[in-house]
């Protein structure tokens, strides 16, 4: 196998004489130095970059990014700065976002039952709108309208029944989905009689979202095409268009860019008037290139006639994507990355389980030994995000770097973060 392909690395990805690996102009290995491993390093440069191209590709305040997908103060003010809207799913991201500086109107609340604290909070908060998500959800809104509250702008997510080529676990547009209201069971025209009814809400849109990870560009306009015949017929201003774009994991995937995404949302949306207003969600399109996954090697395990098994200092807990779907990964030394890949190893963490895998089958260049370096990219997204104190192992730090200098924007939790909680 040849070297680790260059596209898959950040924007400022460059590679020295010797095969070393810098980004954001500071190597890899000045920052597991200075921060230790596993560390997650972010190209500040490359996240400007992403937000850009999708505003420029659908015009300011359409961008939604979905903040599940990575959310610290950092990345909230960064998003900010770049004129995209953040999508909050939870109460808990919509504190972090605000916690950040940005404004409530500059966020949109997501999510499949929520309470009626976050529902408070969302409208306290002066959220931009709800995207309801059932029956229940219509009710706790009027709940919270007997109370007094302000009346919330809304969209009602709709499930328009396309299924797409993506794991079931992240696949959300199909009839069998938890989420939204199912527009071939009649559900979807119910709930938007039920919300035009309704003192509790205004009713200003309704929202799809596919699944994650999409890399079929034709699924999109499927699902879009569906979606604006509705919103045709509804009388409603606002539609988004949901449904993650899809990034390249390995050499072998092919991924659309964010200029054939836009065409085809806008050729299925050109029917509209010009008054509708289109949102987007690019997902993990954002974050996930722009994030690398560095950790250290401590042990190398030779099974003769098996396998070779490679260790390094992190795992399940820093990214659960191998276990939760099989997802899968390239893996280099960043001291080799011009080497070819001549020889294979499982890359595992050292938890107690034996589903604790990185990448199942894995090119490495020869002679991997314990103390090297190894980089895992495109983890930017869902890496972080998902990281867990599994076998009470402390979650990494994250750097931002830019212009050869590294900024530390969370910190590394140390063994008295495990106890922090305790009573």
């Amino acid at each position: 196998m040849s070297a680790i392909d260059l596209r898959l690395l950040p924007t400022t990805a460059s590679v020295d004489g010797a095969g070393n690996l810098s980004i954001g102009g500071v190597s890899i290995a000045d920052l597991a130095s200075q921060f230790g491993t596993p560390l997650f390093v972010y190209d500040e440069q490359h996240l400007r970059e992403r937000c850009r191209e999708a505003v420029a590709a659908f015009g300011p305040d359409s961008v939604i990014y979905a903040t599940k997908a990575f959310l610290c103060k950092a990345m909230a003010q960064l998003a900010h700065e770049e004129g995209v809207l953040l999508d909050v799913a939870t109460g808990g991201e919509f504190h972090v976002a605000l916690q950040a500086g940005v404004p409530g109107d500059r966020c949109v609340m997501h999510g499949n039952n929520k309470s009626l604290d976050e529902l408070r909070m969302a409208i306290t908060n002066n959220i931009r709108h709800i995207v309801v998500d059932s029956f229940d959800e219509l009710s706790r809104l009027e709940t919270l309208h007997a109370e007094g509250l302000a009346v919330p702008r809304v969209q009602l997510r709709i499930t328009p029944g396309v299924h797409v080529n993506t794991h079931d676990y992240i696949s959300t547009g199909q009839d069998d989905s938890k989420f939204g209201f199912n527009l071939n069971n009649g559900d979807a025209h119910r709930a938007i009689e039920q919300a035009r009814n309704s003192a509790a809400v205004n009713l200003v849109g309704i929202h799809c979202h596919i699944g994650s990870n999409v890399l079929a560009i034709e699924n999109f306009e499927d699902a879009s095409k569906v979606m604006v015949d509705l919103f045709a017929s509804s009388g409603l201003q606002e539609l988004t268009l949901g449904g993650g774009l899809g990034v390249a994991y390995t050499e072998r995937d092919n991924a659309p860019t964010m200029q054939q995404w836009s065409t085809v949302l806008k050729r299925a949306a050109a029917s509209l008037p010009s008054t509708a207003r289109i949102y987007v969600e690019p997902g993990r399109s954002i974050v996930a290139t722009a994030g690398i996954t560095v950790y250290n090697v401590g042990t190398v395990k030779h099974i003769e006639g098996v396998r070779t098994y490679i260790a390094v200092d992190g795992g399940m807990s820093d990214n659960m994507r191998p276990a939760l779907y099989e997802s899968e990964y390239e893996v280099f030394d960043p001291a080799r990355t011009n080497a070819d890949r001549t020889e294979r190893a499982r890359i595992v963490g050292k938890h107690c389980e034996s589903g604790d895998i990185l990448v199942f089958n894995a090119p490495v260049a020869p002679n991997v030994a314990v103390g090297d370096l190894l980089v895992t990219p495109v983890t930017g997204a869902y890496g972080y995000s998902m990281a867990n104190n599994y076998n009470k192992v402390t979650r990494p730090a994250v750097v931002f770097v830019a212009n050869g200098v590294a900024r530390l924007v969370v910190r590394r939790e140390n063994l008295d973060d495990l106890t922090r909680l305790d009573v």
